[in-house]
């Protein structure tokens, strides 16, 4: 895990749930990484339409929000690098990669822009990350 930018950078709320949720999906806290989210939340992941999200409208809701746990992230052993991030309103953007392993060897590489919006609880209103599926495929064939 590179989440030092985060940790270095100045503390904003936002900014604050993006590392929560890094440490949750990195360290399989599902408990921790759900209890973050706001019960109407909306999970876009990648923006748009894609095999993960055929309608393009994202994952709303805590339910919808757990299966995109239990089906995408519990899959992986997931590791961040976040080589910048900016903070704004109630939102910031980090610039980074991620790197999976799955149970059966294989590996994925996705470069990335994650958003994340919160409320005045700090809790997660939105993710939109912001990648190119294809790409990914790509690179695992």
């Amino acid at each position: 895990m590179s989440i030092s930018v985060l940790e270095n950078a100045k503390p904003h709320p936002a900014r604050t749930a993006s590392m929560k949720s890094i440490q949750a999906v990195e360290s399989k806290d599902r408990e921790s990484w759900l209890s973050m989210w706001h019960p109407d939340g909306i999970i876009e992941d990648p923006v748009g339409v894609s095999p993960l999200n055929p309608e393009g409208d994202g994952h709303q809701g805590i339910e919808k929000i757990t299966a995109f746990y239990d089906n995408v992230i519990a899959n992986s052993n997931t590791h961040f690098h976040i080589r910048e991030s900016f903070a704004c309103g109630n939102e910031c953007a980090n610039v980074g990669t991620i790197t999976g392993k799955t149970e059966d060897g294989s590996v994925t590489r996705c470069e990335l822009v994650m958003v994340y919006k919160v409320d005045d609880d700090g809790k997660v209103l939105s993710l939109r990350a912001f990648w190119e599926f294809d790409e990914l495929i790509n690179d695992i064939f």
